[in-house]
């Protein structure tokens, strides 16, 4: 049974997370949202809607770029998350960080913040951006990886990717992924 101490044992302090560098030119932030459940944590994901401009059909974590630039990434997670997802930030118990990863195409330095939230919520999420919520356990990740060979804008790309129940996490959520599976590797039944 994983604990919020032994989720922050595990995990970087944002301030340690910080220090550590990544390509890209602009910061962002996404919010990994935790739960146990029946004694496996799960991790909470958006599917972007199929008609968007950017990153169409892609499965992220919630999150985006700061409304200003001095805005602490923690609440520009948290922001993005109550935006896209309807997950309020005092429902979100914060407890570490994941290194940041870079973005090839769209040079983002994305900031990932580990939460823990109660099993069970109601999503809303943003009819807009998102078409669906995804509550994903860890141990159907770990299943679930695989390096797999994409073509994306006519380039092939060899990426680690996650398939669950027909869903594919690539890019730069999949590094995020791996980050996360590799830290809490002692508490993945």
């Amino acid at each position: 049974m994983a604990t919020v101490d032994q989720l922050r044992e595990l995990l970087l302090t944002p301030e340690a997370a910080a220090e550590l560098d990544a390509p890209g030119r602009t910061d962002a932030a996404v919010l990994v949202p935790l739960y146990l459940d029946r004694g496996s944590l799960h991790a909470v994901f958006t599917k972007r809607r199929d008609d968007l401009r950017r990153h169409a059909g892609e499965i992220s974590f919630p999150g985006g770029r700061q409304d200003f630039p001095d805005e602490d990434l923690r609440l520009t997670a948290l922001r993005e998350a109550d935006e896209e997802i309807g997950l309020p930030p005092d429902a979100v118990e914060l407890v570490g960080a994941l290194p940041p990863t870079g973005t090839f195409v769209t040079s983002y330095k994305i900031h990932p913040f580990v939460g823990v939230i109660q099993p069970g919520h109601a999503w809303t999420p943003q009819p807009t951006e998102v078409e669906r919520v995804l509550e994903l356990s860890l141990p159907e990740l770990v299943n679930g990886f695989g390096m797999k060979r994409l073509i994306r804008r006519g380039v092939p790309i060899r990426t680690p990717a996650y398939t669950v129940k027909g869903d594919l996490i690539w890019g730069a959520t999949a590094r995020i992924v791996q980050n996360l599976l590799e830290r809490l590797e002692p508490l993945v039944a």
